[in-house]
């Protein structure tokens, strides 16, 4: 059965004809809340990995990180194609030749079908919008940018760096090349309440966006993030509460959007809490659950 959501599978299926799986490649990069250009420390809520602890090693050429994901999936894998994700860190964060470099070796290999690159809105300059352009000429290209959330105060919490007119005009930019966006952002913050998260979810839905990736907040192992929940500056979500407001969330979004990810996975090692996400499976169970409870009928999305 079809869930009641356009899901990143069915618009594959749809579009591609076939399931296909990411792998997550690490082109060894910084950003600019790291190496001092705005902060050192990162966001409040990142790991050591940038966001990347699932990503390949970073000593490995891009080539043989295609490789090396591909059997880790293999298992799974039913066809023969595969996204490969730029995952960790700012992925347009570096000098445009090296860019160059990594992103052609990642489009060229015959059996990625698309690029998708997570990178920040404040990192997008003329000369990476051109290289984006010259690569959706080749193959498609994604990008993927970490809203998280549209009030001023969480975003100086969170130590985003940058304004949410950024953020609009970098989602306008890279729709005027062709370029498919997907949004960020996370549920559960310091702070906010359901209403200030749908708040946000309706931005994303009223611009330009063709996907959307919810994430609850995690907390990790090292993070300043972890040292306000211990010193209980602020509480994390129940599952009954996530699983409202993402239901909440996707009955907002226009039918066309992709609803890349409804929940996340932190490596267990480092998750602290809330520790019910490491249920994945449970987790996408109790949301598709409570669709069925509200009776939402999938044909409101496609």
């Amino acid at each position: 059965m079809k869930p009641p959501y356009y899901s990143l599978n069915t618009y594959l299926q749809e579009t591609y004809g076939e399931k296909m799986y990411k792998l997550s490649l690490n082109a060894n990069m910084t950003c600019p809340n790291r190496d001092g250009t705005l902060d050192t420390r990162g966001c409040i809520f990142c790991s050591a990995g940038g966001s990347g602890d699932f990503a390949e090693n970073p000593s490995l050429t891009i080539t043989q990180q295609i490789e090396s994901g591909k059997k880790r999936v293999q298992k799974k894998m039913k066809g023969n194609r595969y996204i490969a994700y730029f995952q960790a860190y700012t992925n347009t964060y570096a000098p445009i030749s090296y860019l160059q470099k990594i992103f052609y070796e990642a489009i060229s290999h015959p059996e990625i079908a698309i690029l998708s690159i997570a990178t920040r809105p404040d990192c997008l300059s003329p000369q990476v919008l051109s290289l984006l352009k010259e690569l959706n000429e080749i193959k498609p290209v994604w990008v993927e940018l970490g809203l998280q959330t549209i009030h001023p105060k969480s975003a100086e919490y969170i130590r985003r760096g940058y304004p949410l007119s950024c953020f609009d005009k970098a989602v306008k930019s890279l729709h005027s090349i062709g370029i498919e966006v997907i949004a960020h952002m996370i549920l559960g913050l310091p702070g906010e309440n359901k209403t200030d998260m749908l708040a946000t979810a309706n931005h994303i839905a009223h611009l330009q966006i063709n996907g959307i990736k919810l994430q609850l907040l995690h907390i990790i192992k090292g993070t300043d993030l972890a040292k306000d929940f211990f010193e209980n500056k602020f509480e994390v979500l129940e599952l009954s509460e996530y699983t409202d407001i993402v239901v909440s969330i996707i009955e907002r979004l226009p039918k066309h959007m992709v609803v890349h990810r409804m929940t996340g996975d932190g490596p267990k090692n480092l998750l602290l809490a809330p520790l019910w996400s490491g249920n994945k499976r449970n987790v996408l169970n109790t949301i598709h659950h409570e669709f069925r409870i509200r009776n939402t009928w999938q044909g409101k999305y496609r």
